[in-house]
């Protein structure tokens, strides 16, 4: 029963544990299991059962191999990395053994490599659950990659949550002498992937200083802590509270590098807040809706609950928005309860609801268990709730009993836990009208799906408004609900995109040509607005440097702003290696390509052209539609666009297929099929303008871009 458990865990549906446990469901029978049989043993969601029904289908050999052939099979297999180097921004991870050559002046060989074993394979396990790749074993160091050979937005989060994490994982480790470590994080680009070596020997190579960094920065460490560099502090903004180690000098360095200590997750669990709040832009272009949320929030002041879904694409003020809308009822007389999600937490049951009474309750790192139980209890005080409900909700905290539980099933004590929940909330709206604002709904986890359902069942009837953002992949099965308003968030026009650019500028030198510049680049997205403006400013290209800047003439990092590759690279990276390679090579060619142009460039991926269609581009997604072509491919794609560029390259490259990427516009792409008989020279030759050349300056006529040579890729 156990294997079975933790083959859910690998599903993320742990919640069901329980279930399949008072079935008797082990592996022997698991594939047996029809969809009634879920069904009936309580997994009512029928997009669980589907997911439970493919996930026992792509068991292979349970009967052969056993349980643990099972839970291997049911992993999601690691990305394979491309054969060939690519240019990408990665954080890399740099840990150390403390004290290993003492060790091994007064260990037996055999003994020190049952430790050294143990230590390496405590690290592969940690990097591993969030999403690392173990570069390369030197000893008692190992090297790691994150936002390679699969990119996250969140890598450098990722690799601090992963080196705090290794840190106590190692401390933990049973041996005759207690083991210590010492972790170095560094972010920064990179070129990585040529295989250097050959059979036992061969690895991943990577070139540029952000792996030496890292490795001085491990050294720099004390033992048990985790060093991290200025570009990885900035990564992680305020999810981790750190400390400052002020500018050092670094071998191989010629300039001071700034140090960073972590010293662990910070209690700001808003990603926006952590991420962004330290530049709050000013809100421009959502008048609109925030005039339909503060009509929203009227009705429910008078008694009428409502619920608004917010939807929309990374980046394109979701966060934003209902931090305005907080803004507004400043000094209203209300109750404002928040609940996020996090990417970290997925199969943590009930995440956003315990943080909240976490916050709520004002619970310290520090407390004794004794006074949280206390802190909790009087915060539960408003619902005059029974001994057994402050009980239910005590042991979500993992707090010592105080009052007895009478005898009930699992599924039994969910269903009282899940409305003591609720009877909590209630009572906060019987006393003022209550602002309830769920984040991120994308990340969050079953159990809390089945508390939000029950809320917005029972919003109409109670002084509610109740405000969800969540991404397009999220489909909210409550849009049909008399009480639910839907509101998707669409891209910033070009003239709400310049005057955001002015508003960050404030009284820096930018003139309304290079604000307009900037705001086409970003194609709508506020984030990338954002980005873009603070990269121009810090360059200090000022009115006349604006394409320099960003084509990257002048750097090539400024080119895509740190705070964006990790999210574009992502995108790219979800495509497959096909797409993004022809993608790549048409960032290089230019702004507009026709597919006679990229055909024979694109020589390993011309075989995946299969037959002519038409894209249609529309914002946030695509697909393809076999049609006969009309015009060459055109889009706004410059170089910090890139992920425009891979979407209609992708629709060349693999057709059907739909992703979330940026587009300023819908768009009718066509792709035309060319003769066998065609060649290079048979081809118009490439017309450039100022405007089109990637490196910000027009060639001479028939002559390629010198970037187009130089650097087939902006990414």
């Amino acid at each position: 029963m156990p294997e079975v458990v933790d083959w859910l865990k690998t599903l993320g549906m742990s919640e069901y544990a329980e279930r399949f446990a008072e079935s008797d469901i082990d592996f022997a029978i698991l594939s047996d299991l029809t969809d009634k049989d879920l069904e009936k043993i309580g997994v009512a969601s029928l997009g669980h059962r589907r997911k439970l029904l493919r996930a026992i289908a792509n068991l292979e050999g349970i009967e052969k191999s056993g349980p643990v052939a099972a839970i291997a099979a049911a992993r999601p297999a690691t990305p394979r990395p491309a054969d060939t180097a690519e240019r990408r921004q990665v954080t890399v991870m740099f840990s150390d053994l403390v004290g290993s050559t003492a060790l091994s002046a007064r260990m037996d060989p055999e003994d020190l490599r049952e430790i050294i074993s143990a230590y390496q394979k405590c690290v592969a396990e940690t990097v591993q659950r969030f999403g690392g790749y173990i570069a390369k074993y030197m000893g008692d160091g190992v090297l790691v990659y994150f936002g390679y050979a699969q990119a996250h937005e969140d890598d450098a989060e990722r690799a601090v949550r992963a080196g705090l994490e290794l840190i106590q994982a190692v401390g933990e480790l049973k041996f005759s002498a207690p083991l210590q470590t010492r972790v170095g994080i560094a972010t920064g680009l990179v070129v990585v992937g040529d295989l250097i070596g050959s059979g036992e020997a061969q690895e991943r190579g990577i070139v540029g200083e952000t792996p030496n960094l890292a490795a001085r920065l491990q050294a720099l460490a004390a033992p048990n802590t985790l060093v991290v560099s200025e570009g990885t502090r900035r990564q992680i903004g305020a999810l981790f509270e750190i400390e400052d180690l002020g500018l050092r000098p670094l071998a191989g360095f010629a300039a001071l590098q700034r140090a960073w200590r972590v010293l662990g997750e910070s209690g700001v669990l808003s990603r926006f807040e952590a991420l962004r709040a330290a530049f709050l832009t000013p809100l421009v272009g959502r008048e609109e809706e925030i005039a339909l949320l503060l009509r929203r929030w009227r009705r429910a002041a008078a008694g009428e609950g409502h619920v608004v879904l917010i939807s929309g694409e990374p980046g394109i003020g979701k966060s934003r928005l209902t931090a305005a809308l907080r803004e507004r009822l400043e000094g209203e007389e209300l109750t404002r309860l928040r609940y996020f999600t996090s990417p970290h937490h997925q199969d943590s049951a009930l995440y956003p609801f315990i943080a909240q009474l976490e916050r709520a309750a004002g619970f310290e790192r520090d407390d004794p268990v004794e006074l949280r139980f206390n802190k909790l209890e009087a915060l539960l005080a408003l619902a005059s709730p029974p001994g057994e409900e402050v009980e239910l909700l005590a042991e979500l905290f993992s707090l010592p009993s105080r009052y007895p539980l009478p005898p009930s099933t699992p599924q039994r004590r969910r269903e009282k836990t899940f409305e003591a929940l609720l009877r909590q909330f209630e009572a906060l709206a019987r006393q003022k009208p209550v602002l309830m604002v769920f984040e991120d709904l994308h990340w969050i986890d079953p159990s809390s799906r089945e508390v939000l359902d029950r809320t917005i069942e029972r919003a109409p009837s109670l002084p509610v408004l109740l405000v969800i953002t969540f991404r397009p992949e999220f489909v909210p099965p409550w849009s049909g609900l008399p009480q639910v308003t839907a509101l998707t968030l669409s891209r910033l026009d070009r003239r709400t995109g310049t005057a955001m650019v002015q508003g960050i500028a404030g009284n820096a030198a930018l003139s309304s040509e290079a604000a307009a510049e900037i705001a086409e680049r970003a194609d709508g997205v506020p984030l990338f607005v954002e980005e873009l403006t603070k990269a121009v400013l810090e360059a200090g290209a000022g009115s006349e440097g604006v394409e320099k800047t960003l084509a990257g003439a002048v750097s090539p990092s400024a080119a895509v702003p740190a705070a964006l590759h990790a999210p574009l690279m992502a995108r790219l990276d979800r495509l497959g290696q096909t797409p993004k390679e022809i993608a790549q090579i048409a960032a290089a060619i230019g702004r507009e390509f026709s597919y006679e142009l990229l055909a024979p460039v694109a020589t390993a991926a011309r075989r995946s052209f299969k037959m002519p269609f038409a894209v249609s581009l529309m914002p946030g997604s695509f697909s393809a539609a076999e049609t006969r072509p009309t015009r060459p491919i055109s889009s706004s794609t410059r170089s910090s666009e890139t992920p425009l560029m891979a979407a209609c390259c992708a629709a060349a490259a693999r057709s059907f297929t739909r992703a979330s990427l940026p587009c300023s516009k819908p768009t009718l792409l066509s792709v035309s099929r060319q003769s066998p008989s065609i060649s290079p020279a048979t081809l118009p030759k490439p017309a450039f303008s100022k405007r089109q050349c990637p490196i910000g300056s027009a060639p001479a006529r028939g002559r390629p871009c010198a970037r187009q040579t130089a650097r087939p890729s902006h990414i």
